[in-house]
């Protein structure tokens, strides 16, 4: 193992549970429900944001998700269909469910290129620690989910540019993300969300840390369909924060039978933590957000 991962493994993600302590111990101080919770989200995403849930035991899901261009602004408008004609990101998954509290998946992201890095490689693991429960006096659901990206692309020719990339290890990043979880009613949950993303590699104006705090609210119209509101703020002091911007991200999903189909509305451009957060530079104010959808189909492999 590279002495950078060693660092941002140790170092690195105390800061991330120095918070996410915080916030836990804030959360559990809120009173318990009379009932065990459960589906205290439709699906184990947000919108940008892993939520509490899992894929069942040896369940898999194929996941198929696309975020298209500006709405408005320079880029958008009726010249480019107000973003229809363009592809922010797009992300193949593969995710399965491997014990209770146990999830992994492997992905490819188109990546959202331009000053940043493009053809990305993901892999992730989401473990279960609390399930909301009165009866235990567990007010909250607790998970937390470990992201690790390593982009393929073509070394940039230009060798001041940092997407050069002169070692092997600088092509790599990492988000930690802890989901908190509490279920209010039978219709409305809500979510607090730290998160601590590391690139080994940056630009000479950026940063390679970030720890953002984020928060989320969910509404159950009905037992399948569901509206999500989720908002990031970067925690970081004016120069770090330049070029980075808030993540913002209205949704609205809905499910049938094996399937899962949502909507997004968000100024972040690409998927994973790394660059809805600490690669977002987009500004709602100059039009820069943009629809996206996800489809996702569940199968599971029958044991003999």
């Amino acid at each position: 193992m590279s002495k950078s991962t060693i660092l941002w493994l140790t170092s690195n993600n105390s800061q991330m549970i120095k918070y996410s302590f915080l916030l836990l111990a804030l959360s559990i101080s809120v009173s318990g429900r009379t009932q065990e919770a459960s589906e205290t989200f439709l699906s184990t995403r947000i919108v940008n944001a892993h939520s509490n849930e899992m894929l069942a035991p040896r369940v898999w899901q194929y996941r198929i998700e696309h975020r298209f261009g500006d709405m408005f602004g320079v880029n958008g408008g009726t010249q480019t269909a107000f973003g229809f004609d363009n592809a922010a990101d797009i992300r193949f998954a593969f995710e399965h469910g491997l014990t209770k509290n146990i999830m992994l998946g492997v992905a490819r992201n188109k990546g959202v290129g331009g000053m940043y890095a493009n053809a990305l490689l993901e892999g992730f693991v989401k473990f279960r620690l609390l399930e909301q429960n009165s009866e235990k006096k567990i007010p909250v659901s607790l998970a937390i989910v470990q992201e690790m990206f390593y982009t393929y692309m073509k070394p940039s020719s230009d060798t001041q540019s940092f997407l050069n990339f002169p070692k092997d290890i600088y092509r790599f990043s990492y988000g930690t993300q802890m989901v908190i979880t509490r279920k209010m009613t039978d219709r409305l949950s809500f979510a607090l969300l730290p998160t601590l993303t590391h690139r080994n590699y940056v630009d000479t104006w950026d940063v390679n840390q970030l720890f953002s705090i984020g928060a989320a609210v969910n509404v159950k119209v009905t037992k399948s369909f569901g509206l999500m509101a989720e908002g990031f703020y970067a925690a970081a002091d004016e120069v770090q924060k330049l070029p980075e911007t808030n993540s913002l991200a209205l949704g609205m999903e809905f499910n049938t039978n094996g399937h899962n189909f949502r909507i997004s509305l968000t100024n972040a451009r690409g998927f994973g933590t790394v660059q809805y957060l600490a690669q977002n530079n987009e500004r709602i104010s100059k039009g820069q957000f943009r629809l996206g959808f996800s489809i996702t189909r569940d199968f599971k492999i029958r044991r003999h």
